[in-house]
């Protein structure tokens, strides 16, 4: 586990399950920390015992799969924590429900709420435009974007748009360690991208010691991941390999290099 500061704040990745993280966002200042998807509530329990110093008084929902929210019953029994989610799901125990342009304070610290259906209809990203921070969920990943599950193509393909509009700085947490097979599907897609080669390596080489691949930063996401590349002609040619109609826009390119990811 590695802090990674991002001007006053610190951002920790805790380790969930197979592949999640759970992210902690600390204000040094106070010492008060607030966890970003606590699927398990065990991580971050250990982690407070770790350094009773700490107070936990937030936890940040993006979205409602159990993988993300398994934790909240856990963490409101034992800390007095506010929970801030989307309403369109079912979410335990939220106590400040946030939609698309909200600005709430979290840490003393301004977050925008950013609603990024696709993956799930309710998905929200916080994005902290002082820091530059974005926890992005399951919607942006580091070379890959989330399966859609409740929502389109369309929904999804707007979502990332979105996000790619931050500025180029903006460190992305996302909530998987998917970034490796991410980039070999994105060197399927654009073989001849040296920037995908370079960051493949170096993602191998970071996997390889165990270590955490993010966070990512928009800039490098537009460089490198299919996902936000669906404009680039070398991407639809790739993806009309793959679809069963005629390519013509953004969004059935992201459709078909969507499926051909399910089954990459």
């Amino acid at each position: 586990m590695t802090a990674q500061k991002t001007g006053g704040m610190e951002v920790l990745e805790l380790r969930a399950f197979t592949d999640n993280y759970i992210w902690l966002l600390l204000n040094p200042d106070e010492n008060h920390c607030a966890a970003v998807d606590p699927g398990d509530a065990q991580p971050v329990i250990d982690w407070l015992n770790e350094h009773p110093q700490w107070t936990l008084s937030d936890v940040l929902i993006t979205h409602h799969h159990h993988d993300h929210v398994g934790g909240i019953d856990e963490l409101k029994q034992q800390y007095n924590v506010r929970v801030i989610g989307p309403a369109q799901a079912p979410i335990p125990g939220l106590d400040l429900v946030v939609g698309d342009s909200d600005e709430i304070k979290v840490l003393g610290r301004t977050v925008q709420v950013i609603a990024v259906p696709g993956h799930t209809l309710d998905h929200v990203a916080f994005y902290l435009p002082g820091d530059q921070i974005l926890f992005s969920g399951d919607t942006l990943f580091a070379a890959g974007c989330g399966r859609l599950f409740e929502g389109t193509a369309g929904q999804m393909l707007d979502s990332l748009e979105r996000l790619a509009a931050l500025p180029d700085a903006t460190r992305v947490y996302c909530a998987h360690e998917y970034t490796l097979g991410n980039l070999h599907f994105a060197q399927a897609v654009e073989p001849d991208n040296k920037q995908i080669a370079d960051r493949l390596l170096e993602v191998e080489s970071t996997r390889a010691r165990g270590a955490c691949t993010l966070p990512s930063a928009i800039g490098l996401e537009k460089a490198t991941n299919p996902f936000l590349r669906t404009s680039v002609p070398e991407v639809q040619a790739a993806s009309q390999n793959h679809a069963p109609a005629s390519i013509t826009t953004p969004a059935a390119c992201l459709q078909s290099l969507r499926e051909w990811k399910n089954g990459f």
